[in-house]
């Protein structure tokens, strides 16, 4: 997603000179892109602890996010949340890290190995690349996008396509990204977490089967 401005208990957090919403998103995106491990935890210790472990780190966020919005600290995970939040969620349950872990554990699931990673991949580095490239360069907004920008896109495309390049041909490639791009033009809030891994792996399966 493109992003909005940060603030904690109502004011600016700053970090040097970086503009508030630019360090908003690199915060988010750094653990967007933690994600990308998924595919390597899996394959070292099987899918079914790799599930196993993101539904306790899940679960984990979650309890802390709730004790949060009960005024009680968490070390670490509460001030991590509150320098990852947007304006639009101040004094709500931050939802994004939940719907990023739902995500992924859906592409295990659901797709076979290529496809998965590839999934997985689009999560962590096209939706993160799209969001960055979009809030610090994007200047051309695409029309009932929710702010969405085409230089963002395009980061997305190309991140996608870049992933998606080590496991499969280039006209898969291009599908493959075109279909990452379009999911995260959606103005689909958090849901993009669950509806792009979702959205890649399917078309990447149906390369697989063809392919494979």
């Amino acid at each position: 997603m493109h992003g909005s401005i940060v603030t904690r208990n109502d004011r600016i957090v700053t970090i040097g000179r970086i503009r508030p919403e630019i360090q908003t998103e690199l915060i988010r995106k750094s653990i967007h892109v933690l994600i990308a491990a998924v595919p390597t935890l899996s394959r070292a210790v099987g899918a079914p602890i790799a599930l196993l472990l993101l539904a306790t780190g899940t679960l984990s966020y979650a309890y802390a996010e709730h004790m949060r919005r009960h005024g009680i600290t968490i070390p670490i995970i509460t001030r991590i949340t509150e320098l990852a939040s947007r304006k639009r969620d101040l004094n709500r349950f931050v939802l994004g890290p939940v719907t990023l872990g739902l995500g992924a554990m859906l592409a295990l699931m659901l797709y076979p190995a290529p496809a998965a990673s590839v999934a997985i991949y689009a999560l962590a580095f096209g939706d993160g690349f799209a969001s960055l490239v979009g809030k610090s360069i994007g200047q051309i907004r695409i029309p009932a996008t929710g702010g969405k920008t085409i230089e963002g896109s395009m980061a997305c495309f190309t991140a996608v396509a870049i992933a998606a390049s080590f496991h499969f041909p280039a006209p898969a490639v291009i599908i493959i990204a075109a279909t990452a791009m379009i999911i995260e033009m959606l103005p689909s809030g958090d849901a993009d977490n669950l509806l792009l891994p979702s959205g890649v792996g399917m078309v990447a399966t149906a390369f697989y089967a063809h392919l494979f």
